[in-house]
């Protein structure tokens, strides 16, 4: 073990006994008492020494048999202890590859404050590089989450859609403008490549050798270019995601209103169906509605702000990336939405519909705290 004080946690002595790590609420931490020999050893856990060599230097300062091993007990506790050493197999890879690691260091040192435990950072990490995503959209919105998912370490990232990049379809993080007139899976194809930490190139396959077998889908992000389909998500293609128990997250912008959510997961949270039943159990004419937006040809580009886009494939790109590595988000069981001009966030809980098929109703695994209140909650982070 090579010891190390978590450094994404800013240091600061309260008092002379008293020293805090970390700025924010949600990650402060206040180890207690600290005196001034133990606040010098302190200092040396930077990665660099293993145990023996801390015993040394512990001696050396006059600290006593086992203050050492106490003091990392402590850390360990309080969840600011991480191992320079520690990770699984797949860290290696990670390691080896050229240029990958220092693109990632700043998502490395936020996933050190998530993650308490030594060495649980740089495992999600690796972890990430055997996951698969699929994005469905690659206009503002899709395009963008595609690209944050493949610069944040997601090993494949495949994005369907049809027809040619249209200039409305040009953003910041996302197509170029280079790419308008191209298909647009092939110019997203590329955006995804360009993107990736290291600069990986798409995997593809040479001419005469078989496929390699794909992963199974970790995760598939609906942000279609008509938000609608966000909003008001088609059941139909849904049946085969729940049928299968792949996970999938909504995110769009339908007129001037960004949405993210609800994360789906088949069996136990509510699905496209149960939306769609429990949004007509509350207003009759609902399905009729639908039905007429559903087949009316649109012959403009859909409303879809560019500051109001960027922040949706933010918000459903973090989302993601917080359910890759192991938790569930705010969006789980719910859907968040924001309208200009004034952008408030805010959550709506989408329960389980007793009358559909998905058999959610029954259950209640995978929702979170947060979003099996009443009402509406507000984004606190």
């Amino acid at each position: 073990m090579h010891p190390r004080v978590k450094p994404a946690l800013r240091r600061a002595w309260r008092n002379l006994q008293c020293v805090q790590f970390g700025a924010t609420p949600a990650h402060a931490v206040v180890l207690a008492p600290v005196d001034t020999t133990t606040g010098s050893l302190l200092g040396l856990f930077d990665g660099t020494r293993g145990i023996p060599s801390l015993r040394e230097e512990a001696r050396a300062l006059g600290l006593p048999d086992g203050r050492l091993e106490a003091l990392l007990a402590r850390l360990e506790e309080a969840g600011l202890l991480d191992d320079a050493a520690a990770g699984p197999p797949g860290v290696d890879a990670l390691r080896r590859e050229d240029g990958a690691l220092d693109r990632l260091r700043a998502d490395l040192a936020s996933l050190s404050v998530v993650h308490r435990e030594p060495g649980g950072a740089i495992g999600r990490l690796a972890a990430r590089r055997s996951m698969r995503v699929q994005v469905r959209g690659a206009g503002r919105v899709g395009a963008s989450v595609a690209a944050l998912l493949s610069a944040s370490g997601v090993g494949r990232v495949e994005v369907l859609d049809g027809g040619r990049v249209e200039p409305w379809d040009v953003a910041p993080g996302g197509l170029p403008a280079e790419a308008v007139g191209e298909r647009r899976d092939v110019a997203a194809r590329r955006l995804v490549g360009r993107s990736a930490p290291g600069g990986r190139a798409p995997r593809a396959t040479p001419a005469g050798r078989p496929a390699e077998r794909e992963p199974g889908l970790s995760l598939v992000v609906v942000a279609p270019r008509d938000g609608l389909a966000a909003y008001a998500p088609d059941p139909v293609p849904a049946d085969d995601w729940v049928a299968t128990g792949t996970p999938h997250l909504y995110a769009g912008v339908v007129e001037a209103t960004g949405v993210v959510g609800p994360l789906v997961l088949p069996g136990g949270t509510a699905c496209a169906r149960c939306v769609e039943l429990e949004r007509a159990d509350l207003d009759p004419a609902w399905p009729r509605m639908l039905a007429q937006w559903r087949s009316g040809r649109q012959s403009t580009p859909p409303p879809c702000d560019l500051g109001l886009a960027t922040a949706v494939a933010g918000l459903a790109a973090a989302h993601t990336l917080a359910f890759l590595d192991g938790e569930l988000p705010a969006s789980t069981g719910a859907r968040w939405e924001a309208s200009l001009p004034l952008l408030d966030w805010r959550a709506e809980r989408i329960a389980p519909h007793p009358d559909c098929a998905c058999g959610a109703a029954g259950r209640r695994e995978g929702v979170r705290a947060s979003a099996v209140g009443t009402g509406q909650d507000t984004m606190t982070g």
